[in-house]
């Protein structure tokens, strides 16, 4: 995934922890809904636990209807993210379709100006919608988009763009104004409550391995104007003339998780603007990427970074030293942005995070999956050496893109991230916050030392871009067979265009429409494991809904019966993924409906899968541990 961060200057202020801010985000753990409870006000209470665990850490979902427009009228102007080969979204396809029927004029005007302003190739699509989002960001809310009162402080992107403003305001007019936006929001509003959950789970992780606490406010001391200083003391007026008053103010700082439903595939943009921190998804984005969990990172380190100042300024001789001393290769766009010192250290602090945050859930699942093996093993002595020489091989591995990782963010200006790796070790063992410790690790670094990180790193670094250059191209074969048998069966290309299809009208909480197009699929596709799940998908989620007993009942028995399905025709060597969010999804419904030794089967079956992509395995960690607590 490629991410997009803006420029933007790091405001040193005194930063104090509001009272609510004393004690650390509470962690609250969802409970199976009782039966005292309809399905409705089961899924607002999950819902609404799940928005206060977020507004604990100072994150925000919500649709923002300026962007929603902003890229309908991108749309309509002839950007194109769909990748070729690949059907648009139902979403999108309503887009395109109430955007064919507005005047020709303004679709040409669209155009014209999409075209003369297009970025040079080989720009990919979501490098040309990024100036776009910004500028949805800048502007005022609908009907008017007033411009910023100040738009010399835009980034140049942007200004670039400034102009299309106009061009929204008329498309916003001619394509239905406020009904037709009513309309998009509604889908925006359903993608931002799938996000939630997800997005609950990874604040709270990333939070928990720094231990510290997100700073939600801060107060800034900001002077009082001159006519304010007289006012009433015109007899004191020579004497306070020299003395400059102040008062406080306090700011609230958020971080936004806004989905974008015409965003590029896999393209996550971020935004800081003031103490709004902006983090665009597109659908299906995966929220433990450490693309977007370094957006998060970084809205946590921003007020450390500002509150250790002095300490960072102290040591400003030695940061620049480094940073004047990056390879001239890496002089380009990213590292002038990390050029200033503040920014480099908070940029080398979200990085470390980042990064040895991926090696310890790596390596504790190469770990887990030892264990598993070692025990299965019994005692065959050559058989366990293999395992441990594999797991060895494996945990290698891992380490070495760890210091590939840190190696590429060295380079971009964060010229401190592999001496926060190494300190972070620290912290993880010691328990306390971060916090407590950034100051000696700002004070205590060896510039000497960390000058020589590259060229320390240069044979580790060959090592793992060598075995990620040998991994993808194992997949790119792979992928290339796969693609080559599709295009052989157009049944089977038919097949993923309609679950595609089916998925969208699932996010958009049309379960019947969805059922109603996924029941001729199983004639036509006999003993296709992925339209049972997607059936047992819309049924689960449809019981959600049912306000009567008995209805849901119906629909839980069809979802219990359609996952038990998926499991029977799914193969073990090629569905592992699809079997365990099946078993997953079925002992979630049974744990519900109180039969506890048979959700507990299906968990296990879960579990005994192991952690692999795309599959339910932490979900079904979760459930077993609550089931264990209902005992």
């Amino acid at each position: 995934m490629k991410i997009s961060f803006t420029a933007f200057t790091l405001i040193l202020i005194t930063l104090i922890f509001a009272a609510a801010q004393n004690t650390a985000p509470t962690q609250t753990t969802q409970q199976q809904p009782t039966r005292a409870q309809t399905p409705t006000q089961t899924r607002s209470a999950a819902t609404d636990s799940t928005a206060l665990q977020l507004a604990d850490y100072g994150v925000q979902i919500e649709a923002e209807p300026r962007l929603i427009v902003v890229m309908a009228a991108l749309e309509a102007a002839g950007y194109e993210a769909v990748p070729v080969g690949k059907q648009p979204s139902v979403f999108r396809q309503t887009v395109r379709s109430n955007a064919s029927s507005i005047d020709e004029n303004l679709r040409g005007r669209l155009r014209k100006f999409y075209e003369e302003h297009k970025l040079p190739a080989p720009a990919t699509p979501a490098e040309q919608a990024a100036r776009y989002v910004s500028l949805a960001l800048a502007l005022g809310a609908a009907p008017t988009f007033d411009l910023p009162a100040r738009t010399d402080d835009l980034p140049p992107g942007v200004l670039e763009v400034l102009d299309f403003t106009t061009l929204v305001r008329e498309f916003y007019r001619a394509a239905g104004g406020e009904q037709t936006l009513a309309a998009y929001m509604k889908a925006y509003n359903a993608e931002a409550a799938n996000l939630r959950p997800p997005a609950a789970q990874m604040v709270r992780d990333t939070a928990a391995y720094l231990r510290t606490r997100p700073v939600l406010s801060v107060i800034e001391r900001v002077p009082v104007s001159s006519s304010t200083n007289s006012a009433g003391r015109s007899g004191n007026s020579n004497r306070n003339a020299s003395q400059q008053r102040y008062t406080t103010r306090e700011r609230a700082r958020r971080f936004h998780l806004v989905p974008d439903l015409l965003a590029a595939p896999a393209a996550i943009n971020f935004r800081i603007i003031a103490d709004d921190y902006y983090a665009i998804v597109p659908p299906g984005a995966n929220l433990a990427s450490s693309e977007l969990r370094r957006a998060y990172l970084q809205f946590l380190v921003d007020p450390l970074v500002a509150r250790f100042s002095r300490e960072i300024a102290l040591r400003r001789p030695d940061l620049r030293t480094l940073l004047d001393a990056l390879p001239q290769s890496s002089t380009n766009a990213n590292a002038a942005s990390a050029s200033d010192v503040f920014t480099s250290v908070a940029r080398s602090l979200v990085v470390a995070s980042d990064v040895r945050i991926t090696e310890n859930a790596r390596t504790q699942l190469i770990a887990r999956e030892a264990d598993r093996q070692l025990q299965a093993s019994g005692t065959d002595t050559a058989r366990r050496a293999r395992i441990v020489k594999e797991a060895q091989e494996a945990r290698l591995r891992i380490t070495d893109e760890s210091t590939l990782h840190l190696a590429e963010a060295y380079e971009r200006g964060a010229v401190l991230a592999f001496y926060f790796a190494e300190q972070l070790r620290g912290v993880e063992t010691s328990g306390f916050d971060v916090a407590n410790s950034l100051a000696d690790m700002i004070t205590s670094f060896d510039a000497a030392r960390e000058r020589n990180r590259l060229s320390e790193s240069a044979t580790t670094r060959s090592r793992a871009a060598a075995e990620i250059a040998r991994r993808r191209a194992t997949e790119a074969e792979v992928g290339n067979a796969n693609s080559s048998g599709e295009g052989e069966d157009s049944r089977h290309v038919q097949l993923i265009k309609s679950l595609g299809e089916v998925d969208e009208l699932l996010r958009a909480r049309n379960y019947t429409e969805a059922d109603r197009r996924l029941r001729p699929l199983i004639a036509e596709f006999q003993g296709e494991p992925r339209i049972f799940f997607a059936l047992a998908q819309a049924a689960s989620l449809s019981a959600q809904d049912a306000t009567d007993a008995t209805v849901q009942a119906e629909r839980l028995g069809r979802a219990l019966a359609n996952y038990r399905l998926t499991v029977n025709a799914a193969s073990p060597d090629t569905d592992k993924a699809l079997l365990s969010r099946a078993h997953a999804a079925a002992g979630r419904i049974l744990a519900f409906l109180e039969r506890t030794d048979e959700a507990a089967q299906e968990f296990d079956h879960a579990i005994k899968l192991g952690d692999i992509p795309g599959g339910a395995y932490a979900d079904a960690i979760a459930g077993r541990k609550s089931l264990s607590g209902q005992r």
